[in-house]
């Protein structure tokens, strides 16, 4: 009860320096496991030998299922606000201007909208999007390999590995007060 009166107040600019930190984290600490996860998937005849620098795909799906979140968690103008602080952090650090940055963003949630089609579950769409941008197809069996198409077995155990990178904002809410 007590923890629940002492929270801590966030402004908007508190909230883009936590959700970037946090896309950082995640992919620092998790990608590795994703990579050697999907090295050794049962699905590829053979390896696909991810490398756990060539991340930047990874990031992008992370950051744009994280992003298509705020809005369902806050208010439209707030969402707005915290997406542009989202747009300069991350531009500053992949060296981007943040208007430059937010066009590669639009494009990958094109992307991942295409891939995706026509589902609309996240989850799924990070995994196809994952599958696409690591080009996995030449290594399945050669009739998902001819059909292009990501095997499903594969696209379900993606699913539960990319579950656990989607921002949990119910937490989050419990956690901090945000400054409006």
């Amino acid at each position: 009860m007590l923890g629940s009166l002492l929270k801590k107040k966030l402004s908007d600019e508190k909230i883009a320096n936590i959700f970037v930190n946090a896309l950082f984290d995640a992919v620092d600490n998790g990608f590795q496991e994703v990579v050697s996860l999907v090295n050794e998937d049962p699905a590829f005849v053979n390896s696909p030998s991810l490398k756990a620098e060539d991340n930047g795909p990874f990031t992008l799906v992370i950051l744009v299922a994280n992003l298509s979140t705020l809005e369902s968690t806050f208010e439209a103008e707030q969402a707005n606000r915290v997406e542009q602080l989202i747009f300069d952090k991350c531009g500053k650090a992949f060296g981007m201007e943040a208007f430059k940055f937010q066009k590669v963003v639009r494009e990958f949630q094109h992307f991942i909208s295409r891939v995706n089609h026509p589902s609309k579950n996240m989850i799924y769409g990070m995994s196809k999007a994952f599958f696409y941008k690591y080009e996995l197809s030449r290594f399945q069996d050669e009739y998902f390999r001819r059909m292009q198409v990501p095997n499903p077995l594969f696209l379900k155990r993606m699913d539960e590995i990319m579950q656990n990178f989607l921002w949990d904002w119910d937490a989050f809410m419990k956690k901090y007060r945000l400054d409006f």
